[in-house]
């Protein structure tokens, strides 16, 4: 698979206004990995965050994605730099920033992704660039590899213009477990403050055309095209686990 051209083409569907729609993964193995990666998404974002998986076994599960054509994403545990370049050299298409709360941490994390002149990464063979041998055809990758910003503390609403302006930031997307729970109303959807924070988020995102991007963590199709009639245009739809479970429980 060719990254950038699947890169390009994400940000064209965003970019004519049309839902890009992924999942996410949790379970450490290249056979959940395999799967995945044939269920037609655009992308599938490996949780180095809440999921047991670690970065020795990212290649793999990459590889896997990338079987059936979708873009592998790492939503990292920290903004750090080491997380950046790890997930990147693996052989990530981008990243999924947790609890983005400030344009300054967004910015740095921006840096640490890209190389230079754009960015600080550090410069090197790796699995991204299949260990020097496409070297010179990752350097345009490198330059601006997808960069998604999650928006889950009600800090972040209130400084999200500054978030948004940050260049390139192609997506923001809502956390809403935990912008509920920052909010005193933990997995409470119908709480009027909680509706009040997204359609902020949705609004200033229009303003300034950002994609603005929410995860549906039930596999419900109702749900997903609910949100998509509201606008929203990057999308996390339910997550390996919990379509095992799920469907585990029919009778």
């Amino acid at each position: 698979m060719n990254r950038v051209e699947k890169i390009q083409a994400i940000r064209n569907s965003l970019a004519a206004n049309q839902p890009s729609i992924g999942s996410w993964m949790q379970i450490p193995h290249a056979s959940v990995a395999e799967i995945m990666g044939q269920a037609g998404y655009d992308w599938v974002a490996v949780d180095m965050e809440h999921g047991a998986i670690g970065v020795h076994q990212l290649p793999d599960l990459f590889r896997a994605l990338e079987l059936g054509a979708t873009l592998p994403l790492a939503r990292l545990a920290h903004g750090h730099p080491k997380d950046c370049k790890q997930a990147l050299d693996a052989g990530a298409g981008g990243v999924i920033v947790p609890m983005v709360e400030t344009a300054a941490q967004l910015l740095a994390v921006r840096d640490a992704c890209c190389w230079p002149p754009v960015g600080t990464r550090g410069v090197g063979f790796s699995r991204a660039n299949l260990f020097g041998k496409h070297f010179d055809a990752y350097r345009r990758e490198a330059q601006a590899p997808l960069l998604v910003a999650m928006i889950e503390h009600i800090r972040a609403v209130e400084s999200l213009e500054e978030i948004l302006a940050v260049k390139g930031l192609d997506a923001i997307l809502i956390g809403p477990y935990d912008l509920s729970a920052s909010m005193g109303c933990t997995a409470q959807f119908d709480q009027p403050m909680f509706i009040t924070a997204m359609e902020r988020i949705r609004t200033l995102c229009r303003q300034v055309n950002i994609p603005c991007g929410v995860h549906v963590v039930m596999p419900e199709a109702d749900a997903l095209q609910q949100r998509i009639n509201e606008g929203y245009r990057f999308l996390a739809y339910s997550i390996d686990s919990v379509f095992l479970w799920n469907s585990a429980l029919q009778r």
